[in-house]
């Protein structure tokens, strides 16, 4: 009963941090700046070309970690840096909920993963 009670504890405090995280992040405000990404990753982040990741039902913390990523040069990609320079870590928050928020529309990966015919 102890463990069930801890246990229980521990998700309600996940729940209430993961809210607040969600929370912290403006939708809109990252529609407004994903703006620059839809012409490769799709205006929903459901990108149609092969070579663009979908971004669409990513996880949150991924999509931030990997914008980050590029801006401090950890990923290299030039045109993806260039993108993410001048970006703050709020409007990196923000993109990523909204990225994060759209449904996928990928539901295989049969055709999309590298070297499949």
């Amino acid at each position: 009963m102890k463990r069930a009670l801890t246990l229980l504890s521990f998700g309600a405090v996940l729940a209430f941090a993961s809210t607040q995280l969600l929370a912290a992040a403006n939708l809109d405000n990252g529609k407004q700046k994903a703006a620059v990404c839809f012409a490769c990753h799709g205006a929903d982040g459901n990108a149609v070309d092969p070579q663009y990741p979908r971004l669409a039902g990513q996880y949150n913390e991924y999509i931030q970690q990997a914008l980050h990523e590029y801006k401090t040069g950890q990923r290299s990609n030039p045109i993806m840096k260039g993108f993410v320079g001048t970006l703050s870590d709020q409007d990196i928050e923000d993109i990523a909920a909204f990225f994060s928020s759209q449904p996928t529309k990928l539901d295989t990966l049969e055709g999309h993963i590298q070297g499949d015919k």
